[in-house]
């Protein structure tokens, strides 16, 4: 019976084990993406309920054993895309996930990876482009601005074309741009002209094409990945240094189909006078008296002036016979225009409708997907002459052609047509301390600084022949025609599980066609030929005097017709990436990836240059010169064209590795090698390894964290170390011997010849700039991650900076570029993002964004003028900050309202400053740096059902800016001053109240021939600083999205509207400023502010 009974027991054990191994089953699948059907590599694959699950590998596919015969769900979870779920089954599953806007920014793009945020452990910032969109706004970098800490973006220009000035994490060079790498759908985007950071707010011409991506249309834009350190940069190893921008395209999704239309409609406000601190007419008025009374505006010397406005014209009126030469009537005159208040913004500006039209098609299968679009840009200018059409198109096509192989092809093209007002480059005078543009006719400039009693129909006085402003316009200006192409595709190919490979080539190809058109009857060309009195054609700078004739008087070199200047800049580039991948997930949770490869860059740049004189635009185009204008080039030695070529290869090989424990514990590493033709021939020099290590812990995933949520329901550490470089500045080249032509000056232009001389000795040692950075990161998340904290802290070594060296002068070259200046720099960014309230209809959420950089030079042997350290642009001295502004010390006006000031020997003098000096500089002050220290935002959002309320703010603090140069030893009655001179010296013992120096008179200047030194002083001297300090209301917007209801009845997926306003007020500026915006520098030419604008814009989706 005992025996019986053990049986029976042994064979219910038995029967327990045989039932429990019964309820278990195996689960397999894989997971794709839905946009593109790529699989999902690292999602993580739950049972629900349990603590039973696995990672996807590099193909998506994952497999579960023992699960639980009653288990009813799959969760699928992967930052980026919304969680998906699936029912139990035996039978492999397909699980198709989504992406999710909110979370987005946990996928990485690097432009040559995607990885899960988890396993990435460089500092990084996602901005979507959906979200940070500025309508009405072009140009797509400005967008940035405010949108992610440690990215500055200073709108020292507006005008389209022109690029911001946009630093990641300060400035990395100190002759070097400083500007990040652009990086589109994984191609670097190259400059057709290198325009560095100083030249950006300069107003030339070159600015207009200065932006790599001013032929993208910003409704093709999906998102922007900023990488920021070493460790998320180091893949561009030399190209990377100061931070890389990946812009991602649009692209079509498997299984739907949509076509989009969006109409952007925007007005822009015209300026007012109240803005600024200008004189009215009639207070313009008292100041010409008073300079009629200290003996400038007396009918003598006015007729053979230069320049002349009011008091010129009445003078030749009485000369004329038009108008009695009495004191009744020539006050009645005057009183006339004294009342006048001509309003030159509303003459020169307008607030005519700009049209931004963009049509987009996307669909896809699961064998391919595209994404199509086409844009129409129509403005016709804020300011005249500066319209602009810009046409784009756009595809993105993505081919499965087998299971293992695809094909993804993104061609892009763009033409742009636009209009500025003529104009030459701005140049310095060294001697007397000036910057000067001939002929500059900038509206807004010419709006600030022209006198309001002027009659907008008349023609006055200005190099000596007649000018009007509105005539100018139309016979003054400049055409641009801006081609943009790029091709590209992609290849690739997964022969085995967990292993591909991929190989990217693209061709770029820019041309810019500028042509400059001066006409028979522009001030410019009459001006060549203005000789009416012995008095002018003597002083005249634009005729010609023949040096070979000793009894020559002076002649002009264009009797005829006017002047047509063309410059064309071209580049062609090549790209060609290779590169294989390996991601596998081994022993439930240990994920290995290994990327390798290497690229090849090529990159073709050509300018040429020509200048015709004496095309007779009014007779069919027909040349007609004379030959002085060729004698006076050859006496001059200057050319009439001319053709510059360059040629940048370079070639990388790069491999980086990622260990990680169930996404936990991560450690990465990178490695790149390369080389490049514009360094130094040695092989140390032209070739250089870069390196990354960085390490970042999850802590969040620890299983003792789970005892925090959803108090901290996130927090991760990252830290990194890494070595960066540049090729340095465009400019120098001398890694080889530099050799150039010239034309020998002789007395004799038949005499002449041309030769050839050694510009720069070859510096064979001429190597990369180099940075080593130490970044400390952690991300912290709240209550279920409705409040979100990222901050990072940084430190960076620059060394091996290319700067100018002074020599013994071996070989005949005194001043010499090579690898002599390093800058330490640091700084610290917080994000700050919380959703404060949301519920079914409502939602509020908060951002702020708060950066501080700072930086120091280190080491730098140049030796440079005062001037160039007065300058408001800045400039660098060992010891300060890389763009500095210093001042000459203002010491208060003497007794007769001259300007003082501490000279470089130590003494208080009115014109004794030298701003050639440069080895006793020591006597400047300290005024501050250019780039401002602090900066961020701070942005709201609302939403109420299918309404959206934004208003966004950024702030600048910490830089200080040079005032406007508006002072002078003499003016004439074409000019318009500030109203600072209401608060003028007037008489002895007002040097005690004020600062304003006096209006000097013409007594005076004629017995002091240097005063000029003394007024251009004061502009670059301390009294002449403001703080750059600002508060701006950048965006206001309202959106509706109207109910889907509504839109189904009407046969489309979406409609909205959109009101939008942008660069509405300044909330807070330095009271000097006056006006003066801190962002721009007003320096003519093509330069124009940001302005206050207000943008409709409706979007239909079918």
């Amino acid at each position: 019976m005992k025996r019986n009974l053990l049986l029976m027991f042994a064979f219910l054990l038995a029967s327990i084990g045989i039932a429990s191994a019964q309820q278990t089953i195996t689960v397999t699948g894989t997971v794709v993406a839905e946009s593109d059907g790529q699989p999902v590599a690292g999602a993580y694959v739950l049972v629900n309920g349990t603590t039973i699950g696995t990672i996807t590998d590099a193909e998506g596919r994952f497999g579960i054993k023992a699960v639980p015969a009653d288990a009813k769900e799959i969760i699928v979870t992967f930052l980026g895309m919304s969680t998906a779920s699936a029912k139990v089954s035996t039978e492999p599953l397909h699980i198709v996930m989504h992406e999710d806007a909110s979370v987005l920014e946990g996928v990485v793009v690097t432009g040559m990876q995607k990885m899960d945020k988890r396993l990435f452990t460089g500092s990084t910032a996602k901005v979507d482009a959906e979200k940070a969109k500025l309508d009405g706004v072009p140009e797509i970098s400005r967008a940035l601005e405010g949108r992610a800490s440690g990215v500055s973006v200073q709108n020292v220009s507006g005008t389209f074309g022109t690029a911001p000035k946009i630093r990641v994490r300060g400035a990395t060079s100190i002759y070097g741009s400083s500007k990040p790498l652009w990086v589109v759908d994984g191609v670097i985007m190259e400059d057709v002209v290198e325009v560095d950071a100083d030249q950006l707010s300069s107003g030339d011409a070159t600015t207009l094409i200065s932006s790599a991506i001013a032929g993208l249309n910003s409704d093709d834009i999906e998102s922007f990945q900023i990488l920021k350190d070493g460790s998320a940069t180091s893949i561009y190893g030399a190209r990377a240094m100061a931070g890389v921008i990946v812009v991602t395209t649009k692209k079509g999704s498997a299984g739907r189909s949509r076509i989009s239309y969006t109409g952007e409609f925007t007005t822009r406000l015209v300026p007012s006078y109240a803005e600024f601190n200008i004189m009215n007419s009639q207070e313009q008025m008292s100041i010409y008296r008073e300079l009629e009374q200290k003996g400038w505006l007396n009918y003598s010397s006015v007729p053979n002036a230069s320049q002349s406005g009011i008091y010129g014209k009445m003078y030749d009126l009485i000369t004329a016979g038009k108008l009695a030469n009495t004191e009744a009537a020539r006050n009645a005159y005057l009183r006339q225009a004294e009342y006048r208040n001509t309003d030159w913004f509303d003459l020169l500006f307008s607030n005519a409708l700009s049209q931004n039209h963009s049509v987009s098609l996307s669909s896809g299968t699961d064998r391919s997907q595209y994404y199509a679009s086409i844009s129409a840009m129509l403005d016709p200018g804020w300011a005249k002459q500066s319209g602009v059409n810009r046409y784009t198109a756009n595809l993105n096509a993505n081919y499965n052609i087998f299971k293992k192989l695809s094909f993804n092809m993104i061609a892009n093209a763009s033409y742009r047509k636009q209009k500025a007002p003529g104009t030459l480059a701005s140049g310095t005078d060294a001697v007397r301390g000036e910057v000067t543009r001939d002929f500059d006719i900038n509206p807004y400039s010419y709006a600030l600084n022209t006198s309001r009693v002027l009659d907008p129909n008349e023609f006055y006085k200005r190099n000596y022949t007649d000018f009007n402003i509105m005539h100018e316009l139309d016979n003054n200006y400049m055409d641009f025609d801006v081609v943009d192409l790029k091709f590209q595709g992609e290849f690739k190919l997964k022969p085995i599980e967990g292993l591909e490979f991929s190989a990217l080539g693209s061709v770029k190809y820019s041309s810019t066609a500028q042509q400059h058109t001066i006409t028979d009857y522009s001030n410019q060309a009459m001006a060549y030929r203005a000789m009416p009195t012995t008095t002018i054609r003597d002083n005249n700078p634009f005729l010609y005097t023949d040096p070979d004739n000793p009894y020559a008087v002076p002649v002009t070199v264009l009797p005829d017709g006017g002047i047509y200047e063309r410059t064309d800049f071209s580049m062609l580039s090549y790209d060609f990436r290779a590169t294989g991948q390996y991601n596998k997930e081994f022993n439930g949770g240990h994920i290995m990836n290994v990327f390798a490869g290497m690229e090849l860059n090529q990159v073709q740049r050509r300018q040429t240059w020509f200048r015709g004189w004496g095309l007779q635009y009014s007779m069919g185009e027909i040349p007609r010169y004379a030959y002085e204008v060729f004698k006076k080039g050859a006496e001059e030695n200057t050319q009439y064209y001319s053709m510059l070529n360059a040629l940048t290869r370079s070639v990388a090989f790069f491999a980086n590795g990622t260990y990680s424990y169930k996404g936990r514990y991560t450690v990465n590493g990178t490695i790149r090698y390369e080389g490049t033709n514009r360094l130094g021939k040695t092989t140390s020099a032209r070739w250089l390894p870069t390196w990354n290590v960085a390490g970042a812990w999850n802590v969040h995933e620890e299983e003792w964290m789970k005892n925090a949520w959803p108090y901290l329901s996130f927090l991760s550490l990252k830290a990194s170390y890494s070595l960066t470089a540049d090729r340095g500045p465009a400019s120098v080249t001398n890694s080889r011997v530099v050799i150039r032509a010239t034309n020998p000056w002789r007395p004799v232009a038949g005499d002449g010849e041309s030769a050839l001389y050694v510009s720069d000795l070859e510096n064979a040692e001429l190597t990369y700039e180099k940075k080593h950075e130490l970044n400390i990161g952690a991300a912290f998340g709240f209550f279920d991650n409705r409040i979100n904290i990222e901050a990072d802290w940084y430190k960076r070594n620059n060394y091996d900076l290319i700067g100018p060296v002074t020599t013994q002068g071996i070989g005949g070259q005194v001043v010499k570029f090579g690898n002599v200046a390093s800058m330490q720099s640091s700084g610290v960014e917080l994000t700050l993002s919380t959703v404060n309230i949301n519920r079914k209809n409502f939602k509020w959420t908060t951002d702020f964004i708060y950066s501080h950089a700072e930086n120091k030079v280190t080491e730098l042997e140049n030796q440079q003028r005062v001037i160039d350290l007065v300058a408001g642009t800045g400039f660098a001295l060992e010891g300060y900050p890389v763009r500095s502004i210093f001042s000459i010390p203002f010491r208060g006006l003497n007794d007769e309202g001259i300007p003082t000031f501490l000279d470089q020997d130590g003494n208080v003098t009115s014109t004794g400053i030298y701003f050639q000096e440069r080895d006793n500089i020591d006597f400047l002050e300290y005024s501050g740096t250019a780039d401002p220290t602090d900066f961020g935002s701070f942005g709201n959002t609302f939403s109420w059902k299918g309404l959206k309320l934004n208003v966004f703010l950024t702030y600048s603090f910490g830089n200080v800016v040079r005032l406007d140069p508006v002072f002078r030893k003499s003016y004439s009655d074409l000019d318009a001053m500030p109203k600072e001179f209401r608060n003028r010296w007037v008489v002895p013992g007002d040097e005690k109240v004020t600062d304003i120096p006096v209006i000097s008179s013409r007594m005076q200047n004629h017995n002091n021939s240097e005063l000029s030194y003394a007024y251009n002083a004061y502009n670059y001297s301390s009294a002449r600083i403001a703080k750059g300090d600002f508060i701006r209301l950048k965006e206001v917007s309202l959106s509706y999205d109207f109910p889907k209801k509504w839109v189904s009845a009407m046969k489309m997926n979406s409609l909205s509207i959109k009101v939008q306003g942008t660069n509405l007020a300044l909330l807070y500026a330095d009271k000097k400023l006056n006006g003066q915006d801190p962002e721009f520098f007003n320096t003519g030419g093509v330069a124009t502010p940001l302005p206050k604008q207000f943008t409709v814009t409706l979007r239909i989706g079918l």
